[in-house]
């Protein structure tokens, strides 16, 4: 009676124990049939599926209709949601004079353009030029948003503007979210002119290493004028490219382009609308879930691969899709 009484009381055990470790693990075959049980992490990636023909955002796609690939090895897709997750925004801007004069019209609209966040989506305000400075912690006041837009507009201008420095010091301020499966993003103004970083800052590679790490995807508002195309013309002369190939200064679309996100023109007239816009297409990006088959060592970055099956082309259209290069483990 004791002995059966003990095998009664371990497979309760291993029972409990089974449900209460499910949401964290995977499972793989090995070569005999049998099935292995290993502890993995969920991965969650952001994904943004457009229409090909005219960029619209597609929201009728369920978890069948995606494919994901780790490193080249196809995963299993664990869940696929829309919109469900809150946001954790860093709203990133360029102090210098060509763009400082977009943050007075900006904080007047702030308001109104915050409204198209959810109640629980946490905004913190940081501003760079030489340096960084954060103006606003993580808070969910809107109104508190707008007075340091609203500072960050009154503030002096710089010469300077360095975006590697500014990158890695948002992504670190998101590692401080609230909510540690929020999904985390930059809304970057810019007119993408950076400098040639100078003194001990923080490299390309150091601010990529650090976007990828937290899972932080890139989006940025774009001012553009003549003496910023100007710039931007005279930088790619071939006689800075050793400086440029040397010691990268940044550039807005290669890091929405690797983090999956992506880069929205802009002027004084329509820039609060166009941040309203961009934070309707960040809320339309989906989330897709899946507990690699593989186990990393810790430290290693992983490739990701995001497609839209066949099936899902044939009956939405052709689709593009954004997504992060990876992640690290």
């Amino acid at each position: 009676m004791g002995t059966t009484l003990q095998i009664l009381t371990r497979i309760l055990l291993l029972a409990v124990f089974l449900a209460l470790s499910a949401g964290a693990r995977g499972q793989r075959s090995t070569s005999d049939g049998a099935v292995l049980r290993v502890t993995v992490e969920l991965v969650q990636v952001d994904v943004q599926v457009l229409e090909k023909k005219t960029r619209r955002p597609v929201g009728s796609l369920s978890k069948e209709d995606f494919q994901l690939y780790e490193d080249g090895v196809q995963q299993q897709v664990a869940g696929v949601s829309r919109d469900q997750l809150p946001l954790s925004v860093v709203l990133l801007f360029d102090l210098t004079w060509s763009v400082r004069p977009v943050l007075k019209p900006l904080a007047a609209g702030a308001l109104e353009a915050l409204r198209h966040l959810k109640p629980q989506d946490e905004v913190a305000v940081m501003v760079y030029a030489a340096e960084v400075q954060v103006l606003q912690d993580f808070t969910t006041d809107r109104e508190q948003v707008t007075a340091a837009i609203e500072k960050a507009s009154e503030m002096e201008s710089s010469e300077a503007a360095f975006f590697n420095e500014a990158v890695f010091q948002a992504s670190a301020q998101l590692d401080k979210a609230s909510n540690p499966r929020s999904r985390r993003t930059i809304i970057w103004l810019t007119d993408n002119v950076p400098d040639i970083p100078s003194g001990r800052v923080y490299s390309e590679k150091d601010a990529f290493g650090e976007v990828f790490e937290t899972g932080t995807v890139v989006s940025a508002l774009l001012e553009r004028s003549a003496f910023s195309d100007f710039i931007v013309a005279y930088s790619k002369n071939p006689i800075f490219a050793p400086f440029r190939g040397h010691s990268p200064p940044g550039d807005v679309y290669k890091y929405a382009e690797r983090t999956g996100g992506e880069v929205m023109k802009c002027n004084k007239e329509n820039v609060s609308a166009k941040l309203a816009q961009l934070i309707d297409e960040i809320r339309t990006r989906y989330t897709v879930g899946y507990y690699p088959s593989v186990k990393q060592p810790k430290g290693k970055f992983c490739e990701i691969k995001v497609q839209i099956t066949t099936g899902a082309q044939k009956r939405e259209g052709r689709m593009l899709v954004r997504t992060k290069k990876g992640y690290y483990r």
